[in-house]
């Protein structure tokens, strides 16, 4: 079955959607749990008697090995085929989230979150090439919407819920529950497993077939564009989303369910908006949409560093999620494009950098903290303006099309 050409017609449009459904509650579950630390290492630094910089590291000990890790699923996908590798990712996430449970101590849980880095690392990316396998790039949009909608979702209760439940039933029972739901969609994924298998290479690389084809995309001027525009866009919305806790905590003297109150809009607008978002960019271009996408970040982040009434600072939270919402999506969908026969390693290598840029981000902030925060929101502002800049040079040709196949 090719991605760009009709589909097999054993698989119904209505089988498809259901991948769909699955590949997006697994999505929106792996960030309700990725987004759940950060607003709570105020509380986490309280309980286990740690600095705020100390307690800081359980984000890049999730998001780098999630990184790093894609480097081998996506062409493991590729050889061996996503069912049985996002059958096996689902299981593994669900045990390390209930170690993540069981931590007493700080090393403990920031193994467990490493553990989970690890056991997810695969399953966005390789859910995004299934979806490359049975959607046409001119429908991809609306496909991966409905994933970054997940996401964006999962975001924005991780966040939100996350450190407002936090009082309530503490962040280790939170940790049971999203397991516990994550097992529900593995059931469900199971018997629905038939519909999780996409193109199998019938001529499966091996290692340095692999390491070959991850080179062919780097080469490749697109991928250059994309993979570089997610990196920097990664390492600016991490940096300041990762101390947003600290930033509330500390600028309006905010406890958890505060945090929760104040981050209530981040992640609502690809939430409600990403499959309409990505359908738009299928009409009108991601030329256009990316790089406004990219300035409504800069804008944000330039607008968190003076002192803004809270309800300010809360709205400006919910657009510093749209910038992210209308950039990184449409990033991804470009990526999906770049090579038919090397999809799950040009989505490995999307999420590499993805994910790497998430943890660099949340180091460079960290090295930059100061007590108000402004002068490391100034210095992210500027990046992420050059990103916008540089974006809507080097994506000028990402234009609408109608064609069923990618653009050259």
């Amino acid at each position: 079955m090719e991605a760009d050409t009709d589909l097999d017609p054993l698989l119904a449009n209505h089988e498809r959607e259901v991948v769909l459904r699955v590949l997006s509650a697994a999505s929106f579950l792996i960030f309700f749990a990725a987004y759940l630390v950060a607003p709570l290492i105020p509380s986490l630094g309280l309980e286990f008697h740690a600095s705020a910089k100390t307690v800081g590291a359980l984000v890049p000990a999730y998001l780098l090995p999630y990184g790093f890790s894609t480097l081998v699923y996506g062409p493991l996908s590729d050889r061996i085929g996503r069912k049985q590798l996002l059958l096996a990712m689902f299981a593994a996430l669900i045990l390390a989230t209930l170690g993540a449970s069981t931590a007493h101590s700080l090393t403990a849980l920031m193994l467990w979150r490493i553990a989970a880095g690890l056991a997810s690392g695969g399953i966005i990316p390789i859910a995004l090439a299934l979806l490359s396998d049975l959607f046409p790039y001119a429908q991809r949009g609306r496909a991966i919407g409905w994933i970054f909608g997940a996401i964006a979702g999962g975001s924005a209760f991780g966040s939100t819920l996350g450190a407002f439940l936090n009082p309530v039933i503490g962040w280790r029972m939170e940790f049971v529950l999203i397991a516990l739901a994550s097992a529900v969609n593995l059931i469900f994924a199971w018997r629905h497993r038939a519909f999780l298998e996409g193109r199998k290479n019938d001529h499966p690389p091996g290692l340095r077939a692999a390491i070959e084809g991850y080179i062919s995309l780097l080469r490749n001027p697109r991928g250059q564009r994309g993979y570089s525009l997610i990196f920097f866009n990664a390492v600016f919305h991490s940096g300041v989303f990762s101390w947003l806790g600290v930033y509330f905590s500390r600028r309006y003297g905010l406890g958890d369910r505060g945090i929760g109150l104040a981050l209530l809009g981040y992640g609502v607008p690809g939430m409600l908006l990403g499959p309409v978002i990505g359908h738009l960019a299928d009409r009108v271009g991601r030329n256009i949409i990316i790089p406004i996408g990219l300035t409504i970040s800069a804008i944000a982040g330039l607008a968190l560093a003076p002192h803004l009434p809270l309800l300010g600072a809360a709205l400006v939270t919910t657009a510093l999620s749209l910038g992210f919402d209308m950039s990184h999506p449409l990033l991804a969908g470009l990526i999906t494009s770049l090579d038919p026969k090397r999809v799950g390693g040009a989505m490995g290598l999307n999420a590499f950098f993805l994910f790497t840029g998430f943890g660099a981000g949340s180091l460079v902030f960290q090295l930059l903290l100061t007590p108000s925060l402004s002068r490391p929101l100034l210095v992210f502002a500027a990046l992420e303006g050059c990103v916008a800049l540089v974006g809507a040079i080097l994506l000028r040709n990402e234009r609408a099309t109608t064609r069923s196949r990618s653009p050259a």
